[in-house]
């Protein structure tokens, strides 16, 4: 998370959102949150904190439910303290620095809506097979779809599903996305419907989930997401063995210089 926080102030951006639970904020900022918000105030970067609570919801919580709602009503969390363009990323990840410029330099030159596109061979695991919405995409880079692929395994030649070879070069959404606070508005309509029509069927379970939202905007013509590739690996912590690779992908970051040993006196 420290180095997401870095790379998206490097990019321009001045302000970070924790969305978290209102029960782990104590823990949360004993052991990032204060750290952090001292590292921003030195950079005139503010920080605010938005709370995801499974009650906060169009209609009745549903009797068992435990399960927090997804990245839908996560971002939703955070409306009342976005009045600018804004970027989502997912806080135990790593996406590198070319995403957070892309999208920065898209949204601050009057972009709507766009998507870090990560290349495919850039987000496998030695350890395993991973899941990942490949990208479709029209000849000006427009977001058609997002077709989610499970079990994409690593090859000696490449990478395939089920046996059968898949595009390495190809693009894939890991959730880093550029959006407006006009998105917002839509996304909470969005929420009321959800919640009208999918959690009666499935009132446990049913999670309301940015990127199959936005897909179906795609798909009603409602919506416009331009895909901003990016080459920088990305790192997620997939399997356990996943990391000590990612530990010694960061050990040699130090010692190229692409980042400091004090990592934000850089900045």
């Amino acid at each position: 998370m420290d180095y997401s926080i870095h790379d998206a102030i490097e990019a321009g951006f001045n302000h970070v959102v924790f969305i978290i639970r209102k029960d782990i904020e104590k823990e949360f900022k004993e052991v990032i949150g204060d750290r952090i918000a001292s590292i921003c105030s030195s950079h005139n970067v503010t920080v605010d904190y938005a709370f995801q609570d499974i009650n906060d919801i169009p209609g009745t919580l549903p009797e068992g439910r435990t399960k927090p709602w997804g990245t839908g009503q996560a971002v939703l969390a955070a409306k009342k303290v976005i009045k600018t363009p804004f970027i989502v990323i997912n806080a135990d990840d790593y996406y590198g620095k070319e995403g957070f410029k892309a999208v920065h330099e898209y949204l601050v030159n009057g972009g709507k809506s766009c998507m870090a596109g990560f290349v495919l061979k850039n987000t496998l695991s030695d350890n395993g097979g991973v899941t990942r919405g490949i990208c479709k995409m029209d000849d000006q880079n427009n977001l058609t779809e997002v077709v989610e692929t499970k079990n994409i395994v690593k090859t000696a030649t490449g990478a395939e599903v089920d046996g059968v070879a898949v595009d390495v070069n190809s693009l894939v959404s890991m959730n880093m996305w550029g959006l407006t606070p006009e998105f917002l508005d839509v996304l909470e309509e969005g929420f009321k419907e959800f919640f009208e029509k999918e959690v009666p069927g499935n009132p446990l379970k049913a999670e309301y989930l940015i990127p199959i939202f936005i897909g179906e905007l795609l798909e009603q013509g409602k919506m416009s997401v331009k895909v901003l590739k990016t080459n920088d690996t990305w790192y997620g912590m997939t399997y356990h063995e996943d990391v000590a690779a990612v530990k010694g992908s960061f050990k040699e970051m130090l010692e190229n210089g692409v980042y400091k040993a004090d990592l934000f006196s850089d900045l």
